[in-house]
């Protein structure tokens, strides 16, 4: 005799309660009905198909999943969407033109071989751009460089050719 156990259905959406989020990604007024629990990585990800912001530890720890929130990097996985309301989102879709020209920091990654699997690469490309964009003094020295880069986690390149795609981002930008 089978011991099956009566199933309820299960629901296509969550029962969580909603509410409605107002922000701007990548420029454009972004609406929408989200959540109270839904992170904001997954907002941009399953809600806007923004599918360049990555998810790997989930803990905050890689950066693998950072943005820009109002100009500072932040993690988008220990973010909620609704923190993000009334803010101006910024994901790496938004760092080249519209016309598909990569930006000098994308060049430099390219250029310095400062990628492999590409992974962490757009976390790495928004916590510098947002470092780069602050309008703090840039300190170019090893040392310097790696503290910024200390936030993001890469298993491939060794960080070696990260730090001069940095540093040739900082020259070619005019960054000091």
């Amino acid at each position: 005799m089978s011991r099956a156990k009566a199933r309820r259905p299960l629901p296509v959406t969550s029962d969580d309660p909603k509410v409605r989020v107002a922000l701007t990604v990548n420029g454009e007024a972004v609406e929408r009905e989200v959540s109270l629990r839904l992170l904001l990585s997954d907002f941009l990800r399953h809600e806007l198909g923004l599918t360049g912001t990555h998810v790997g530890c989930e803990h905050g720890v890689c950066g693998a999943c950072t943005v820009m929130i109002d100009g500072k990097s932040a993690r988008s996985c220990l973010t909620l969407a609704v923190q993000a309301n009334g803010t101006e989102l910024r994901t790496i879709e938004s760092v080249a033109a519209e016309d598909g020209t990569l930006h000098p920091l994308q060049e430099a990654f390219r250029d310095c071989h400062a990628l492999q699997c590409g992974y962490c690469t757009p976390g790495f490309i928004m916590n510098i751009l947002s470092h780069f964009e602050s309008g703090q003094p840039i300190d170019l020295s090893e040392e310097g460089i790696r503290d910024v880069l200390s936030g993001n986690l890469c298993r491939c390149t060794g960080y070696q050719n990260i730090v001069a795609a940095y540093r040739q981002a900082a020259e070619r930008l005019a960054i000091r």
